[in-house]
């Protein structure tokens, strides 16, 4: 059986389910079908997703699986999160915590500025 496109191969745009049919009794129901939130995520993103579930929604482990860095599978996690619709990683202001340590350890901002980006 082939994997179910969620996206319109000439034009990107969503697609949704006209047919569903029963494999033991054929039944055959006609239709436009939503396919969900879920739906919406490339065949990617459906296998990290269940590699996080898998992992027990570790992401070390969704990484150690891929054999990708943590950052890189945080970031494909915050593509996901912004591509079922619940806001992008970008509009939320974090504070890069590596970032800022690399600016103390160079003296470019004092400890007291320091702590102040960390709890921003």
């Amino acid at each position: 059986m082939n994997p179910l496109l969620t996206t319109c191969p000439v034009c990107g745009e969503a697609l949704h389910v006209a047919r569903l049919e029963c494999d033991a009794c054929h039944t055959t129901i006609e239709g436009r079908f939503a396919l969900g939130r879920l739906g919406r995520l490339s065949r990617e993103q459906l296998e990290f997703v269940e590699l996080l579930v898998k992992n027990r929604g570790n992401i070390n482990g969704v990484a150690s699986d891929l054999k990708v860095a943590y950052n890189t599978a945080r970031s494909r996690l915050d593509d996901i999160v912004a591509t079922l619709g619940y806001g992008s990683p970008a509009e939320e202001v974090r504070p890069d915590r590596r970032a800022i340590l690399d600016r103390l350890a160079a003296k470019e901002i004092s400890v007291e500025e320091a702590l102040r980006l960390l709890r921003a």
